[in-house]
């Protein structure tokens, strides 16, 4: 369980470190993030986590990283 947490944070560090330009510039590496671990989020997901992530207060890639971390 430790890994995982720790592989789950070490993937949104890296999309966070890498991503300039604000939360909408992080879609790719999510996408890609899809392939890479389609247990954690599908296509599907991702469109309703962006969506979710838009309508609800506060940063856009704190709001993904919650998401993804309560649905793992």
């Amino acid at each position: 369980m430790i890994i995982k947490l720790l592989i789950l944070f070490f993937e949104f560090f890296k999309i966070g470190l890498f991503a300039v330009g604000g939360g909408l510039a992080t879609l790719p590496f999510l996408y890609n993030l899809c392939n890479i671990h389609p247990d954690w989020l599908n296509q599907s997901s991702l469109l309703d986590m962006v969506a979710i992530s838009e309508s609800t207060p506060g940063a856009l890639g704190v709001n993904m990283a919650t998401y993804v971390g309560f649905t793992i």
